[in-house]
């Protein structure tokens, strides 16, 4: 103890491990306001602490050990608690992503490598009606689609629904969600479009969504295989009501354009 210093005060080495928190992370979080020395000399700069501040050091090492970001450590020791929810919130839709990648694990462990009947087909153009999201990246792409489907889907009777994906993901991207249109009808407030026709290597996928990516998998090494530049979107046309069929039993059409070689 250096001599001037009050007893109940602690050198910051000492401090650290009481508060189970490196030097490095205290100098850190005295930076970022998180957790101030109660004292620093003015002429050697050496922070000193209570042992009182042992409390909230060691709980920012748990919610740090609990994947809480600095931000929402700041907002918690500040007394709002409620902001750790949109925390739970991210670690559930990881966990749900996690699940799904499992899910796809197994399915390949159990049947190998996918491998489905790929056929060429001719789609004539189709006007529509078009929904776009931007996803956050891959594991992003499921909560995209659903919203930019659900943006389309009225109280009126059965509507034939595509998504609309890019071949390549980046960082951010759009997904898009099509909705096809009848003889003579039109798109309301929205905008009509139309979906171009042309040659697809199609497969029928059958099973949950979000297993989709095995499908798309195969088909595109039928197409690496047979050397044919692909071109986007990928489209995949679903057939089956989610409302009313289970998901092991979805049917939806993957279906991917060609271009001449």
């Amino acid at each position: 103890m250096l001599v001037g210093v009050d007893e109940e005060l602690l050198p910051i080495g000492q401090f650290a491990r009481l508060g189970r928190l490196s030097v490095k992370q205290l100098r850190h979080y005295d930076e970022l306001g998180l957790l101030r020395p109660a004292q620093v000399d003015a002429v050697t700069g050496y922070r000193f602490y209570r042992a009182s501040q042992a409390r909230v050091a060691l709980s920012i090492a748990l919610l740090r050990s609990l994947d809480v970001p600095l931000a929402v450590v700041g907002e918690v020791l500040a007394g709002g608690a409620q902001a750790l929810e949109g925390v739970r919130e991210e670690l559930e839709a990881e966990l749900a992503r996690r699940r799904r990648t499992l899910a796809s694990l197994e399915r390949v462990m159990a049947q190998g490598l996918p491998s489905v009947p790929v056929r060429v087909v001719e789609e004539p153009a189709r006007r529509v009606v078009v929904a776009t999201e931007r996803a956050a990246g891959p594991e992003d792409v499921g909560r995209a689609a659903s919203a930019a489907l659900s943006r389309l889907l009225g109280p009126a009777g059965p509507v034939q629904l595509i998504g609309l994906f890019p071949v390549d993901f980046g960082e951010v991207f759009d997904v898009e969600a099509a909705r096809v249109l009848g003889d003579g009808e039109g798109g309301g407030r929205a905008p009509v479009r139309v979906l171009p026709g042309g040659r697809f290597a199609c497969a029928t996928h059958v099973g949950p969504y979000d297993q989709m990516s095995l499908t798309a998998h195969a088909v595109l090494a039928w197409c690496g295989e047979r050397r044919c530049a692909v071109r986007g979107p990928i489209r995949e046309v679903y057939v089956s009501d989610p409302a009313v069929t289970s998901p092991e039993y979805l049917v939806t059409h993957l279906m991917i354009c060609l271009e001449e070689s």
